[in-house]
């Protein structure tokens, strides 16, 4: 809590609370080099493995083939610095992961850089009720939607492997109780494989999908060693049925980010997963 407070004290201060007009030229120039009109590949900043700048890490990630970043929000210390390395690079911070408790202060920081989503993990623990949890999760969120509305920020929720929302139908359930365009999924091709198949959660979430992450898994694999040995492999030679997911988001008309979250390495492997994401998506 301390942390995301301080983080926000640190952009309302210095301003970049306001980076919409304070600073139009750093917001802008990034984000009007990406056409809007097909899948946009990105992947996490943790993902980029060489001991270089920040404005370096950008320019690598271009020289790689892709469009954007996912950054963390403990990764953005120094917002300004994020801001004018996307800007020079022409690579936008296309949305925020690892919203905290204090949500708002994550929008704010995510409208400061200039990304259009924060990422918020739903999670159960089983130490205690499964309703309280779906109620106070809902509530966290409900009370942050006026900030999302302000800042024009989109709060997009992820189950990822934290026992909860465990299936299509229970999802699409949870985000329509918010009844708010504000609120939304990140929707994860590769974690679903443990609960059943990607493009089943695709046909049931429809357009309430915001932005989808790209990693594969091996059924046989995970059988054999241990679920989560099952993201062990390449994209594109796994289990999903990268032909129905593309049907599946072609017939939802989806067209935002898709980054990857795999494992990360230098310039020349983070290549090879734009080209696999090219392969599977059909971008290229």
């Amino acid at each position: 809590m301390k942390t995301q407070t301080d983080r926000r004290h640190f952009i309302q201060s210095t301003g970049l609370a306001l980076a919409g007009t304070a600073l139009p030229g750093l917001l802008s120039g990034a984000a009007a080099s990406v056409p809007d009109d097909r899948i946009r590949k990105a992947v996490g900043w943790s993902m980029i493995r060489e001991e270089v700048s920040t404005e370096e890490k950008f320019r690598l990630l271009k020289g790689a083939g892709f469009d954007g970043v996912e950054v963390n929000t403990t990764s953005i210390t120094d917002p300004k610095q994020f801001i004018e390395a996307s800007q020079k690079s022409g690579i936008p911070i296309h949305g925020l992961s690892g919203a905290g408790a204090d949500l708002p202060a994550s929008i704010e920081l995510a409208a400061a850089v200039g990304a259009t989503t924060v990422l918020y993990v739903v999670r159960a623990d089983p130490k205690t009720s499964l309703l309280q949890q779906y109620r106070d999760s809902q509530e966290t969120i409900r009370a942050a939607i006026p900030t999302a509305e302000k800042k024009q920020i989109r709060i997009l929720i992820e189950n990822v492997w934290a026992t909860f929302l465990i299936e299509p139908m229970g999802m699409a359930r949870y985000i329509d109780e918010f009844n708010s365009p504000w609120v939304q999924a990140y929707f994860d091709v590769g974690n679903v494989m443990r609960w059943g198949w990607p493009q089943h959660w695709i046909e049931v979430l429809g357009k309430r999908i915001g932005k989808i992450h790209i990693k594969e898994y091996s059924l046989k694999i995970a059988m054999q060693e241990g679920m989560a040995k099952g993201f062990n492999v390449p994209i594109g030679e796994g289990d999903i049925d990268w032909a129905r997911v593309r049907q599946g988001l072609k017939d939802i008309g989806f067209r935002n980010w898709a980054t990857a979250e795999v494992s990360g390495g230098d310039r020349e492997h983070l290549a090879e997963i734009a080209r696999q994401m090219n392969k599977v998506l059909q971008l290229a």
